[in-house]
Parts: C-alpha cells; structure tokens; sequence
C-alpha cells in the first residue's frame, strides 16, 4: 500500500504529542480516517476525538483495527513503534522521523518484507491522495500545492516536491497523489516503487519524479520508465555539486561515477523521460504532453 486513499483506516503512534496532534487534526480536517493512536503512558483516553491504545497491537484488536500506521516518534523509539505496527498486521507504515540509528533502520526493513508490510520512509514528509486524504506533513490543504488533477507526483525532498506540486498548480494542471519517499539511504520504498504504484493509479496521465544526486534509485527507475505508456518528467537536484560531496539528504552521496547527475539523466533519457532543468519548466512540458 503505498498510495493511502480515503477509505482506509489509519493508526497515529506517537499521537498526543504536540506534532502529533497538530498534524493530526490537519489529516482528519482533510479527510484522513484516523481510527485511533498510541501513547502507552495515555491508553485508555480519548486525543483527538479517537482512542489512545497502549499499542499498535492493541489497537488492531479494536473495532476493525487499521491498515496503515503513521509515526510522530523520535529516532530512538522508531524501531519499536514500527516494530509495533509490523506484528499487529499493518499494511502500511510511513515514517516521518529522521536521524534513526541505521541499524535500527535495517532491522525494521528486514521485519517489514518478512511480513509484507509496505513501508515509506524514513525522513519522509508522507503522501497526498489529492481530495481524500494525506499521511505526513505535506500541505495537501494549501490549495496553491495541491489541486485534483491528472499528474502523479513522487519525491525524495519534501520541500522540493512541495516546490514541484506548486508549479505544477501555478500552470493549470493538478495532481492526482504525492507520494515522497524519503532522503535516507536505506528507504522502504524507492523510486522505481513509486514510480510504479503512481503509473497504476486511476486518473494518472503523467507522472514528474523529484530525484537528486546520490544512490542509484532514478537509474533503476529509468529501466521500469521505459515501459510506460504515459509521459514521465524528471527533475534532479544537485547537477552542480562538487563530486564526493551531498547536498541536503543523507542519500545524496556520490561515489565515483555512480549517483552523478549525468549518470542519472543520461538514463533517463535513454528511457525516454523528460529531464527538467529546473522546477519552474514542468508547466511547459505537461502543455506540451497533455496539451499538444
């Protein structure tokens, strides 16, 4: 499940706390099904209008449980909230939090495809299905980023793709969902993943990838791009950084060759997407595909 839509219910660990209730209050303003959330030190209370559990196990027991777990927990309690979430069946998990042990990150990815438990993230800023629902801390109710459309968005920065959903709205299109995946070097969900969930998303006619330097993800995305029958757009951030050096995401190392940016586009443009130089030119390219 990496596209949360309307009908599905989501559980809020670490909720009571003051990003969690914040952000909280915004995805049920929006239309996010919070069906529950989890402070052991507050189970048995009612934050948010809905019940806190002592665990996400606990919470799976309770009228229908939930599909997918979202967590406002701090780095050295991640392993054991997702941990959590996995043995009480969650068919999702979106981990904002950044700066967790990698080993913790490693254990936690292990536990997950043992179970089958999708996972987006770590150090995402979540998702957006456009007038349903959202996961995060995106804007999905500033009306400027996001508006119903037909263009899938995915990104590893959230400011960046927040940036990218603007342009997109500042040019008279709109999106169908936002999925970010997350900056870390060891993600849940990588670029091919989105990608691809986005290409099978009802009322999606084109799909803009926000990648930077770093990693391999966009080449090996390229490969599942050149399948595609819709148009994909790409913009990559770090074209002019210094080689050896990251820019922004712990990801965003390059080594040799490898994660440049010419790798990257070269790729990508052999699979024939369309490489932005900047942000601001999407509008212009979905004219162009979409409009003729």
């Amino acid at each position: 499940m990496r596209i949360v839509r309307k009908h599905h219910r989501v559980l809020v660990q670490g909720i009571t706390g003051k990003q969690g209730t914040f952000w909280t209050e915004r995805m049920q303003e929006y239309g996010t099904q919070i069906v529950g959330g989890v402070n052991p030190k507050k189970a048995g209370t009612v934050h948010c209008d809905v019940p806190v559990h002592a665990s996400a196990v606990d919470a799976m027991q309770v009228d229908g449980g939930f599909d997918a777990s979202i967590l406002f927990i701090p780095p050295l309690g991640v392993k054991d909230a997702a941990l959590d979430a996995i043995e009480a069946g969650a068919k999702g998990i979106c981990i904002l939090t950044e700066h967790i042990p990698v080993q913790d990150v490693m254990y936690v990815m292990a536990a997950a495809k043992e179970r089958g438990t999708m996972i987006t993230g770590p150090n995402t800023a979540g998702s957006v299905t456009v007038d349903e629902c959202f996961l995060g801390f995106m804007p999905a109710f500033n009306e400027r980023i996001f508006k119903k459309g037909n263009v899938g968005v995915m990104s590893r920065s959230g400011s960046l793709g927040t940036l990218m959903c603007q342009n997109i709205v500042s040019a008279g299109f709109g999106q169908s969902a936002f999925v970010g995946i997350g900056g870390d070097p060891i993600i849940g969900t990588t670029t091919k993943d989105a990608l691809e969930a986005l290409d099978h998303f009802d009322g999606t006619d084109a799909v803009v990838m926000v990648g930077e330097i770093g990693g391999s993800m966009e080449e090996e995305a390229a490969d599942y791009a050149a399948t595609m029958n819709k148009p994909v757009f790409a913009f990559i951030a770090g074209g002019a950084a210094p080689a050896g050096k990251k820019m922004g995401h712990a990801g965003a190392i390059v080594m040799g060759d490898k994660g440049t940016y010419t790798s990257k586009k070269t790729a990508l443009e052999a699979a024939g997407v369309t490489v932005l130089d900047t942000p601001s030119h999407v509008g212009e390219a979905l004219k162009d595909a979409l409009t003729g």
